[in-house]
């Protein structure tokens, strides 16, 4: 199986940067668990409103979780790797006059210097070289009792059927080339690099689509797509 490079993940998102808020466009899945995923930090933060609480977006891309957080009174900083990313996240909070911090950041290679009461890495970590290597530099800017959230893909067949060769090459519903199934990341090898890592009240929680009502929901199916949520000791 052909491994995907730091390159090829750049050339990659770069390519679909001017995508990142069309509803209907190669960004379409992300428009459409948004939603789920709002709901899902409010729940791990515990409050409806996040006024005062200085987050981090690692990942960000164009700024959808980042407008998202500011809206309900967050302080957001937001960075991704992609300069095109940060450039469409800036052009788009300005249109709606929101003030969120953004930054073009190698964030597995440079270093982050602010500490932050929360920090979301959202589809992220199965596009990093070395994913368990981030989260022991990154917990280095939460603070004590620092929240982390984390969603990502689980590894075996059927994610891999459903993700890679149903998602990206039949239906198309997810640009091809954005997945590659070895970095795939199974909750228990997460599990013990958080523990490794000085995490506690590691929980996850798994989100699926209600087929019935045609809705992402969350739900205790961690098998393909999952959330996990953890505080730093």
């Amino acid at each position: 199986m052909k491994k995907k490079t730091k390159n090829s993940e750049f050339e990659h998102f770069s390519t679909l940067a001017n995508d990142w808020w069309s509803k209907n466009g190669k960004f379409k899945i992300l428009h459409d668990i948004q939603l789920v995923r709002m709901e899902y930090i409010k729940q791990v933060i515990n409050k409806k409103k996040l006024n005062n609480i200085k987050i981090l977006d690692v990942g960000c891309g164009g700024g959808l979780i980042s407008e998202g957080l500011t809206k309900i009174g967050a302080h957001v900083t937001g960075i991704d790797f992609v300069k095109e990313n940060i450039s469409v996240a800036k052009m788009h909070a300005k249109k709606n006059k929101l003030k969120i911090n953004y930054f073009t950041k190698d964030f597995e290679k440079e270093k982050i210097t602010s500490k932050y009461d929360a920090i979301i890495i959202l589809e992220v970590l199965e596009h990093l070289n070395d994913w368990s290597a981030f989260i022991k530099k990154i917990r280095l800017n939460l603070k004590k009792n620092g929240v982390l959230i984390i969603s990502t893909i689980n590894r075996n067949l059927i994610s891999k059927f459903l993700t890679i060769d149903i998602g990206e090459n039949l239906l198309k519903i997810i640009p091809i080339n954005t997945h590659s199934f070895y970095k795939f990341i199974k909750p228990k090898e997460l599990e013990y690099v958080l523990l490794d890592s000085n995490f506690k009240n590691i929980r996850f929680k798994g989100l699926t689509k209600d087929l019935l009502k045609m809705k992402w929901k969350l739900s205790n199916n961690t098998k393909i797509n999952y959330f996990c949520s953890c505080t730093l000791n």
